[in-house]
């Protein structure tokens, strides 16, 4: 009697395990796009450290001109976070779909050395996306030599 587990070929596990890897690979571009939502906060405390500055009729003009500062800076800032993080989850977003379809090796390693940086989940996905990626066999189906 013979299980599944048995009679697997090793190019088929490695197409599970890459189609795994892309699904975990999508499921954490969703997370880094949800996460680059909150400093929507800091820019919207800047619009409004904006608008009351220069909206304010009396005040010291030294401090008018600190609350024009601090609403840039604290939209610039807030607005450069999103932004950071967006491109990360559509870089995330694409190397699940090239590991699907078996395509630039290379950017789906840099992506997986890119998501170690996020403790724990891009951690441990990066880790285990390096082990598949070095494997000989999986290189074969990149068609990297």
């Amino acid at each position: 009697m013979s299980t599944e587990a048995e009679t697997t070929t090793p190019g088929s596990e490695d197409e599970y395990h890459l189609d795994l890897l892309g699904t975990f690979h999508w499921i954490l571009a969703g997370l880094a796009a949800l996460a680059g939502l909150f400093p929507i906060f800091h820019v919207l405390f800047g619009f409004i450290a904006l608008v009351a500055s220069i909206v304010g009729v009396e005040g010291d003009p030294e401090a008018r001109g600190l609350g024009v500062v601090m609403g840039i800076m604290f939209m610039l800032i807030g607005t450069l976070i999103i932004i950071t993080f967006w491109v990360i989850a559509f870089c995330l977003y694409l190397s699940g779909s090239y590991l699907k379809a078996h395509k630039n090796h290379t950017f789906c390693m840099v992506m997986a050395v890119i998501s170690c940086f996020s403790f724990p989940l891009g951690t441990a996905l990066g880790v285990f996306t390096i082990l598949v990626l070095v494997r000989p066999s999986v290189r074969k189906l990149f068609g990297v030599a």
